[in-house]
């Protein structure tokens, strides 16, 4: 696969038309291109193509959970249980790229869930399970290189152990991110000096961020929640997400490494929607007193990737609008639980400019991994 060298734009939806998508159920984008599939309008977990049999791979999909299966050995070994939602798509690479198939999806980016070990694991235990996850990634890829890649996989709870594993699986075959938690048990790893040459080598490799939350109450945002029913995934996660991306920013970190590379889950969380909230506060509001920032605090928010998880499109049509066609890719979290079943038709009722609907769908998946 080769890079997208096509011109990069912003999308061509108008606020006139985000606002008339958004007024009624039903009403429809119509005539943004000519070449789009029927339009539906419906949220994610029900888009359609017009036909679901005989579909062409096509998506590149950032956003893929995987439990390899010497990753569940080694954690039985170390008295932890195994997957506590086994699913064989998670771990059966045949009966995964079968599903592929059938989805048009043409690559998964493969990374653990957020029940990764990492919170409960020591550091000799976390380098462990790192190295294996990494290496049975690298498997995967080697055995069907146009299909699977994966972000790299780090204890870090131990910066040293997790720069020392960067560097031991550095451009191996496959190895195209690093994937890490936003947070351990409320605690902000990230932003400490101990991380900062991890982020330098990434920058220096050209390895994306991918990040994802960690289950476990522990990790809740706020115990107030934890239910019933319990919002942790839906509301705690989203929340982590807020905070990571504005850290970066206030923190300066996306000053200090300028090239650095951030995809954020769940559609950045909430961060898209309340960006502008957080300018104010700090820039009229006397929150910014300390905040140093070299470019305006709009362009940070272009900083980040963002996977499409919005589950409506009248959100997908809002972040899009915010941020760019070139800013979001595909990213369906649990597909293997029909998170999002055709992962593509949620871009495509959009009735996007084929150009805008390609970067989503591949084009600016194969620039940040380099395909």
């Amino acid at each position: 696969m080769k890079d997208s060298k096509g011109p990069v734009r912003r999308s061509t939806i108008g606020r006139r038309d985000f606002i008339k998508a958004g007024a009624g159920a039903g009403a429809m984008m119509t005539a943004l291109t000519a070449d789009a599939v029927s339009p539906q309008n419906q949220p994610a977990w029900e888009a359609r193509p017009s036909k679901t049999t005989g579909l062409r791979p096509v998506g590149i999909d950032v956003h893929t959970h995987w439990f390899p299966e010497a990753y569940a050995k080694a954690q039985t070994e170390m008295g932890r249980p195994a997957n506590p939602n086994p699913n064989p798509l998670d771990f059966d690479l045949d009966r995964r790229r079968k599903w592929m198939d059938e989805h048009a999806i043409q690559m998964h980016v493969l990374t653990l869930s957020g029940g990764a070990p990492w919170q409960w694991a020591t550091p000799e235990q976390g380098a462990r399970l790192a190295q294996i996850i990494n290496d049975a990634a690298i498997e995967a890829h080697t055995a069907f290189p146009d299909r699977f890649v994966a972000g790299i996989a780090i204890p870090v709870r131990d910066p040293v152990l997790a720069l020392k594993e960067l560097n031991r699986v550095a451009g191996k075959p496959g190895m195209r991110a690093v994937h890490l938690p936003n947070s351990i048990e409320q605690h902000d790893y990230l932003f400490e000096p101990a991380f900062a040459p991890i982020f330098a080598r990434c920058e220096e490799l050209g390895y994306p961020l991918l990040f994802h939350p960690l289950d476990g109450e522990a990790n809740i945002y706020s115990r107030r929640i934890m239910g019933p029913p319990s919002l942790t995934n839906w509301l705690g996660f989203t929340f982590e997400s807020a905070t990571t991306a504005a850290k970066f920013i206030t923190t300066g970190t996306l000053d200090k490494f300028p090239k650095l590379e951030i995809v954020l889950p769940h559609s950045g969380g909430c961060f898209p929607y309340i960006a502008g909230r957080i300018e104010h506060g700090l820039f009229h509001m006397g929150g910014g007193a300390q905040v140093k920032l070299m470019h305006p605090f709009k362009e940070y928010v272009r900083r980040f990737h963002y996977d499409y998880l919005a589950y409506y499109p009248e959100t997908l049509r809002f972040l899009i609008n915010l941020v760019g066609s070139d800013r979001v890719v595909i990213g369906t979290d649990s597909f293997a639980a029909k998170d999002i079943e055709y992962p593509n038709s949620f871009v495509e009722e959009l009735n996007l400019p084929a150009a805008d609907r390609g970067r989503i769908l591949k084009g600016n998946a194969m620039r940040l991994f380099r395909l």
